[in-house]
C-alpha cells in the first residue's frame, strides 16, 4: 500500500533546448526503472500479511513491523528529532492520531483481514483508497466533485462490490460477506482519513523526521494493544519465520517503499508517480498467484477493470478550457 508525506508535487520542468546534466539523466533513468520495481515493495505488505496469517497475531505483526521501522529511521533522523524535541512536544497529539491511523488501523486491520481473505482481494480493495480520499474531501472539505470523479467513484465502488461478492449478486441479498474483506474496507477508509489529515496538518519537521515521529506515535498507540493481545491470545514465537517477516516488512514494505516513492516523485514528478496506484494491485495479484498459489477468478479481473478505470477517471487532472 502508498504512504504520502508531502513530497514535492512535481519535478522541476526541463528546458527542451538545454540537455540535462549526465547525473540528472542517470537519476531520471533510475527513477523510471524504480517506478516498475517499487510496486513490488508495496505489495510485500499484503503478501506477507496473507503468508503469515495464523502464525503471528495481527497486533504483534504490526507492532514488530513499525518498531523495527522506527529503529531504522532513528539511525537516520534520531539526532534531528532530538534537536526538534520542542516540535515533537507541540505536535504530539497529531503524531499520535496519525500513528493510530497509519500504523494501527492501516496495519492491524489488514493483518486481521488476511486471516479470512486473499492477498489479491486486499490489493484490489486497497487500490480504491484514492477514490475514498476524493469522496471524503468532497463531503467534509468541500472540494469540487466533477462528473468524471463521480463516474470514477461509482465504477470503483462497483468493482469493490464485485470482488467482495465474489461475482455473486446473491451475496448482497444474503449479507454473506467474507469478514476479511470488511476489515480491509475499514482499513482502506482509515488510510484515506490518514492521507487527508497528513495533507491538512502541516508539520515543522522535514519529511523523514515527520515519518519517524508518526511511526513513533504508531508504536506508542500499538504498545498497550500488543500487551493485551499477548496476555489474552499469546505472544508470538520468535522463530526465523517471524523475525524474517518483521524484517521484510520493515526494510522493504515500510522504509524501502517510502524511500522509493519519494525518490521517484522527486525525479519524475507527481504525474508519473501516480502510475504506482495502478501497478500495485496488478503486481500484487500476479505475485499472490505465483508465490501463494492464489487463484485468479473472472470477478477479480472484472473488479480490477472497474477499480482501475474508476481511479483513472477520479484522479485525472481536468484540462484547462480555452479562453
Amino acid at each position: 500500500m502508498i504512504r504520502r508525506h508531502d513530497p514535492p508535487s512535481e519535478a522541476p520542468p526541463a528546458n527542451p533546448g538545454v540537455p540535462l546534466p549526465a547525473r540528472e539523466v542517470w537519476e531520471r533513468r533510475a527513477a523510471f526503472a524504480l517506478l516498475f520495481i517499487a510496486p513490488a515493495f508495496f505489495a510485500t505488505n499484503m503478501l506477507t500479511a496473507r503468508a503469515m496469517a495464523g502464525h503471528i497475531p495481527p497486533v504483534a505483526l504490526a507492532f514488530g513491523r513499525w518498531a523495527a521501522t522506527l529503529a531504522i529511521l532513528l539511525a537516520f533522523v534520531g539526532p534531528t528529532l532530538w534537536r526538534e524535541r520542542r516540535v515533537l512536544r507541540a505536535e504530539w497529539r497529531r503524531f499520535l492520531v496519525l500513528g493510530a491511523l497509519g500504523m494501527g488501523v492501516c496495519g492491524v486491520f489488514v493483518y486481521i483481514g488476511a486471516d479470512t481473505t486473499t492477498a489479491t482481494n486486499i490489493g484490489l480493495i486497497y487500490a480504491t483508497s484514492p477514490i475514498m480520499i476524493t469522496a471524503i474531501a468532497w463531503r467534509f472539505l468541500g472540494e469540487a466533485l466533477s462528473a468524471a470523479k463521480v463516474a470514477g467513484i461509482a465504477l470503483s465502488l462497483g468493482g469493490v462490490m464485485a470482488i467482495i461478492c465474489r461475482g455473486d449478486a446473491g451475496v448482497l441479498m444474503r449479507l454473506d460477506f467474507t469478514a476479511g474483506d470488511i476489515w480491509i474496507v475499514f482499513s482502506t477508509l482509515g488510510w484515506a482519513v490518514y492521507s487527508i489529515l497528513l495533507k491538512h496538518w502541516p508539520s515543522r519537521l522535514h519529511l523523514m523526521a515527520r515519518f519517524a515521529a508518526i511511526t513513533l506515535g504508531g508504536v506508542v498507540v500499538l504498545l498497550p494493544f500488543q500487551i493485551m493481545e499477548g496476555l489474552t491470545a499469546g505472544w508470538p514465537s520468535f522463530d526465523r519465520r517471524t523475525l524474517g517477516a518483521v524484517a521484510l516488512l520493515a526494510v522493504v514494505a515500510s522504509f524501502g517503499a517510502y524511500q522509493a516513492y519519494a525518490y521517484i516523485q522527486r525525479h519524475l514528478g507527481a504525474g508519473p508517480t501516480s502510475l504506482l496506484m495502478y501497478l500495485i494491485p496488478v503486481y500484487n495479484g500476479l505475485l499472490a498467484y505465483l508465490l501463494l498459489g492464489e487463484s485468479l477468478h473472472a470477478y477479480h479481473l472484472a473488479g480490477a477493470a472497474f477499480v482501475l478505470s474508476g481511479i483513472f477517471l477520479a484522479t485525472r487532472r481536468s484540462r484547462p478550457q480555452a479562453g
